[in-house]
């Protein structure tokens, strides 16, 4: 067993490790989880320009992911559904609906124009043996915007999970802009369900945000729901609503479902209802509002980290900067040795230095001739004159010979070298190069991708407002309380609300409004649950009848359990129970020979609010006979000075 334990732990670790990051939470660098990096790494390898049957794409990627082909087809049809770097054709399923893609052997992809500008360049993508050892597969993939942010992401891991919102891409890139130019641009979440969004609570990718659905007026007896918050679809919705009508709360008559390519529910208020009364309801009971919680977690440097939006966007950007300065770097080095052969290649040709061939009888005498002959140009160009370039030189056909046109030679070198002065000038000028890049990807694609949720500010509205007013009954001769018991003791709730019962012994349990159920007729007070609301209760520990003041509020609980306002014990019992401010008692001390102070004067006002199970303050060391309130005039008694009582013990 001792030698078990070590081999557990070590083994949950690595299979903890592997889930967070390889598995269920996305890296920041690509904004892609390994699954969807294959997926698409894939589809980069297979691209022709025309689409593939998705199951073509799963066979490829199963090269690459160890979990089967079912987690790769549905990752795709995600990834398809989200639009940005997978071109669908076919049944992908409804966002709106929930309907399922159809199967893989019967859709069809390829990679979007977006995705093939700034999703892949081999030479900058670092590789490493698939999980067989036959295949190579990118570490990640040297992404070029904040795909973290415009694809979104949900993820349960060991001990953690994320869900990151999508967000608008015209905004994303506005924002790395902005970040270039040396400001920051906050953003707000955008989903191709539409709804609108209070961000209210949205604080840079955590916090959360509530989302409803558009719902018209159409006439007085139609309302008409136009689109569904995000997670949602029509069929969940209209079982919400559903099942608020079945419990009485929303007065429809009728649920109709038109969708088709757009949300289209149509609601029937019922007879002497009119339609626009239904929209506080259908917003507190239904999922016509929904309310997400985000946690922006991704994977950086190999590690689980919580990032901000702008954060991301800040390391997005920084990640630009350097992608297109190796590009820059890379397309410099390979127009300067293409301007190099091209300038070796007009001096061979022009100056016939080929017809040494003529002179030489072996080919290492031809290189060496060559060599020399080459030797005049050498002020000219940057770069040596290799052992390749002269066998370059020399492989030259005699057809290129026969058809060399130096002016042609000329304005090529010239357009090379045009080119090489730009880049050069876009590596001095990297920032703003940056800013061009991400200007023309709007340019190009922005169109493609409107804000398609609204932004606004909505009041909360809780069910409790919105629910029926009930009254609670109290029998205390029966020890019945709840809705359908008769008395004269009532207490006006809804559903929604929590009672607090008090009984005599110092217990109390918090509970759900009841239709009829028997508490007992020892129950001392009542009360709607507050946790703001303050008690007053001076009690007896026991047979020594020395007694305790403290005011508590009522804040953490566990429904239906019951809780103690002092230890038990025998004799205990409550002397005062009352709520509120400004409250002046007076504590009677039992008879006894030669007592000169026979009360005290109990001022709740200068204790402090404690928890429920705090003892107290002792508000006198002698045994205390009876309490009784006393008038403001009390306050001018010398005999009392509460601050001066013992501490609690």
């Amino acid at each position: 067993m001792q030698n078990l334990k070590p081999l557990m732990d070590q083994n949950f670790l690595e299979y903890a490790s592997y889930v967070i990051k390889e598995r269920a939470i996305p890296d920041v660098d690509d904004g892609l989880k390994p699954v969807q990096r294959r997926i698409l790494h894939t589809m980069w390898t297979m691209d022709d320009g025309k689409f593939s049957k998705v199951a073509n794409i799963v066979g490829e990627a199963m090269k690459l992911h160890p979990h089967g082909d079912a987690s790769i087809g549905s990752a795709l049809v995600v990834i398809a559904n989200k639009e940005y770097f997978i071109e669908k054709q076919g049944n992908f399923g409804n966002l709106f609906t929930g309907d399922p893609a159809s199967a893989v052997r019967y859709i069809e992809a390829r990679l979007t124009p977006l995705a093939r500008e700034v999703l892949f360049n081999p030479q900058l993508t670092e590789f490493v043996e698939s999980y067989d050892g036959r295949n190579k597969e990118p570490v990640r993939l040297p992404c070029k915007i904040p795909a973290t942010l415009l694809l979104g992401a949900e993820g349960i891991a060991v001990g953690m999970s994320t869900r990151i919102l999508p967000h608008n891409f015209n905004e994303v890139l506005q924002a790395q802009i902005a970040w270039l130019q040396g400001e920051q641009r906050d953003l707000l979440p955008d989903f191709l369900t539409g709804g609108i969004m209070d961000p209210e609570q949205y604080q840079n990718g955590n916090g959360k945000v509530r989302i409803r659905a558009r719902v018209e007026v159409q006439d007085d007896k139609t309302l008409l729901i136009k689109d569904v918050p995000f997670g949602v679809t029509t069929e969940s919705l209209i079982q919400s609503v559903q099942d608020a009508a079945n419990k009485g709360k929303l007065k429809v008559a009728s649920i109709n479902d038109f969708t088709t390519e757009e949300v289209a529910v149509e609601l029937k208020a019922m007879r002497g209802v009119q339609a626009k009364d239904l929209l506080k309801p259908l917003f507190a009971f239904t999922q016509c509002e929904v309310s997400i919680s985000v946690n922006l977690l991704v994977i950086r440097g190999n590690q689980p980290v919580q990032m901000t939006t702008r954060e991301v966007v800040a390391h997005a950007t920084d990640r630009l900067l350097h992608l297109l300065r190796l590009e820059l770097e890379l397309e410099l080095e390979q127009l300067r040795h293409k301007w190099h052969r091209g300038r070796l290649e007009l001096y061979f040709l022009r100056e016939r230095v080929y017809q040494v061939l003529e002179q030489c009888d072996s080919y290492e005498e031809v290189l060496k001739e060559v060599e020399v002959r080459m030797q005049p140009l050498l002020p000219d160009l940057e770069l040596p004159i290799a052992k390749d370039d002269l066998e370059a030189l020399l492989a030259i056909p005699i057809k290129r010979i026969s058809r060399f046109d130096q002016k042609e030679a000329e304005a090529n070198l010239k357009k090379l070298q045009k080119r090489i002065r730009e880049v050069k000038k876009h590596l001095k000028e990297l920032t703003a190069y940056a800013i061009a890049y991400l200007e023309g990807l709007i340019k190009s694609y922005g169109e493609l991708y409107p804000r398609r949720t609204e932004i606004a500010s909505f009041d909360e509205i809780r069910m409790k407002d919105v629910a029926e007013t009930l009254q609670l009954g109290w029998d205390k001769q029966s020890g019945f309380i709840g809705t359908t018991v008769k008395s004269n003791h009532t207490l006006t709730c809804s559903e929604f609300d929590r009672i607090v019962l008090f009984r005599k012994d110092g217990r109390y349990q918090v509970i759900k409004v009841p239709e009829k159920l028997f508490v007992g007729k020892d129950v001392n007070r009542l009360d709607l649950h507050d946790p703001k609301l303050v008690y007053n209760l001076i009690y007896s520990e026991g047979e020594s009848q020395i007694c305790y003041a403290k005011r508590f509020r009522v804040e953490k609980f566990i429904l239906d359990k019951e809780y103690r306002l002092f230890p038990k014990a025998r004799g205990a019992k409550i002397m005062h129970f009352s709520q509120g401010a400004g409250l002046m008692l007076e504590a009677l001390f039992v008879p006894a020979p030669r007592l000169r102070k026979t009360r005290e004067l109990v001022l709740f006002d200068s204790l402090l609010v404690k928890g429920a199970q705090a003892r107290g303050n002792r508000v006198a060391d002698k045994p205390i006979d009876k309490i009784r309130q006393v008038s403001a005039a009390a306050l001018d008694s010398p005999e009392f000075d509460f601050s001066k009582a013992k501490p609690e013990e």
